[in-house]
């Protein structure tokens, strides 16, 4: 059996799912936090940590058993350039995307908490809020790459 094109459709499915949920949560995270109306940050945070346990944990795992079987079945080296890169990419935007996902769960908890209270958002919210917007670029620009990578595999 040819196992090529159904390993291709789920790493690029996977793969859209991935980048999906990723893009799709930081807008609605960024713009309820530019808002600063706790109820709207709350529900926010809340569903984009909801969303990361049920779309972008499975995939971080997919995209790279994915992609090794399909580089065995065209026959590609773990040497070629783009491949190297594209590990090093993808380990690196998981470095970034672990503490977001921290960052995520620890601001979910301090905006129900401020909205039980009825109380400002702590200090440490917003300082994670700069973090998670740096590592949040950092990880969509190596994510991008991966994709550039992926379609034209210079050599």
């Amino acid at each position: 059996m040819d196992y090529y094109l159904p390993l291709k459709l789920i790493h690029i499915l996977s793969s859209t799912v991935f980048f999906g949920t990723g893009i799709g949560s930081a807008f609605y995270m960024f713009m309820a936090n530019r808002r600063k109306e706790i109820e709207g940050i709350y529900f926010a945070v809340r569903h984009v940590v909801i969303a990361d346990w049920i779309f972008t944990t499975p995939t971080v795992f997919i995209q790279p058993l994915t992609g090794i079987a399909l580089l065995y079945v065209q026959g590609y080296s773990w040497t070629d350039r783009w491949i190297l890169v594209s590990l090093i990419l993808y380990v690196f935007a998981g470095l970034c995307w672990l503490p977001v996902v921290v960052m995520q769960i620890k601001m979910r908890d301090m905006a129900r908490e401020s909205l039980q209270k009825r109380t400002p958002l702590p200090s440490l919210y917003w300082t994670f809020d700069r973090w998670w917007i740096s590592l949040g670029t950092l990880a969509f620009v190596a994510i991008s790459v991966i994709f550039y990578l992926m379609v034209f595999k210079p050599s």
